[in-house]
């Protein structure tokens, strides 16, 4: 789960803190738990968990979302990610410790995340680039984690979820 458990309450806004209480919301507890478990399906696919964790970390940092940066970061670097590669994940295009399939996820994450900054989407090269590295399950699962990403930012960048203090494996 990417949403943590906050002190906020009834929408007002906490010096430091989030600006809502995702779990003492019945309704918002719901709605994480489906996504939690769109996530699980990702995370059992045979999508590279590096990929994955580029991903989310990419996204997280186009999102602008602290919170998600600061765990996929973290999470990443726990699970044997090196510092190196972490800290290149924003200029990807010009690093030389990615592989052409990491390199086309990237690409694909930008594109997924940015739809609203091209008025054309995903290219058809970015698409075909990445249909040459993943098969189609592997496509599946890292378009849903484009997605999935996208939505965690999305919550966290509203509520203004705090960052810095994520542990790794927090979140299982």
């Amino acid at each position: 789960m990417e949403m943590e458990e906050a002190n906020g309450t009834n929408g007002m806004e906490m010096d430091m803190g989030p600006r809502f209480n995702y779990y003492g919301n019945p309704v918002a507890a719901k709605v994480v738990k489906h996504i939690a478990a769109a996530n699980k399906i990702v995370a059992d696919s045979s999508l590279p968990p590096a990929t994955r964790e580029l991903v989310k970390l990419r996204a997280s940092q186009i999102n602008g979302c602290g919170y998600c940066t600061d765990m996929h970061s973290k999470d990443a670097q726990h699970a044997g990610e090196t510092s190196t590669r972490l800290n290149l994940v924003a200029a990807w295009r010009e690093a030389t410790v990615f592989t052409d399939a990491e390199r086309a996820a990237l690409e694909l994450t930008e594109q997924g995340t940015r739809i609203a900054d091209a008025a054309g989407g995903v290219t058809d090269e970015a698409w075909a680039n990445a249909a040459k590295h993943y098969d189609d399950d592997q496509l599946a699962a890292l378009i849903s984690l484009i997605a999935v990403i996208n939505t965690y930012n999305r919550m966290n960048v509203i509520i203004k979820q705090p960052a810095g203090d994520y542990q790794p494996g927090r979140r299982g």
